[in-house]
């Protein structure tokens, strides 16, 4: 499979959020391959976009956003979850795609492992449970997706057209003022598409 370059990522953050759904994110971990079709993301964009961690300026937190884009933004929330982000756009503008959800493929018996013997759909369905399916915590913040080598990165795999994928406000942002809290910055497929990645 031909992996994402960071040209892929350095496009608008809302074209790389809905373009992502379908891919495949790949681990390497001790020569086992842990893997996942994206089927959920949130797109986050710069200082004005009141849901975005960039809005309180940049901090040693999300150092990462303000980056090159194709590298990681791995932070820590709720004092016990990791949460997965993907930095894109042109360095010095802090935006990411927050991953929220993964259909598992390859590393099943790992992941069910580390998520306690949950059953396949509950391995990856939300951001925090993907992390810890994959192993992923805060040595991975800044890690390059793109590097040749890297243990972390994005792959082509499923193509989703833009009629099958559907949109929804971002999860979570119960403080955020209108019109963050409710814009439509949230891309899953369709229940058919997923149905069919759910296969």
């Amino acid at each position: 499979m031909t992996r994402l370059t960071r040209e892929y990522f350095e496009r608008p953050t809302l074209t790389v959020a809905r373009d992502l759904l379908g891919k495949k994110l790949v681990k390497i971990e001790g020569g086992v391959t842990i893997s996942g079709l994206i089927v959920e993301t949130e797109a986050y964009v710069g200082t004005t976009d009141l849901g975005c961690h960039a809005s309180a300026g940049r901090t040693k937190r999300n150092d990462s956003m303000w980056g090159a884009a194709g590298h990681a933004y791995v932070y820590f929330t709720y004092g016990m979850h990791w949460l997965l982000n993907f930095v894109t756009e042109a360095e010095g503008m802090p935006a990411a795609v927050l991953i929220r959800a993964l259909v598992a493929t390859e590393g099943i018996e790992t992941m069910q492992e580390r998520r306690s013997g949950r059953p396949l759909r509950e391995l990856t369905n939300g951001p925090a449970k993907l992390c810890q399916a994959l192993g992923v915590n805060g040595a991975f913040d800044g890690l390059d997706l793109c590097r040749p080598g890297s243990m972390l990165y994005v792959e082509e795999a499923v193509a989703l057209p833009d009629s099958e994928i559907t949109e929804h406000p971002r999860v979570g942002l119960n403080s955020v003022p209108e019109p963050f809290k409710s814009i439509l910055w949230n891309f899953q497929p369709s229940p058919q598409a997923l149905k069919t990645l759910l296969k």
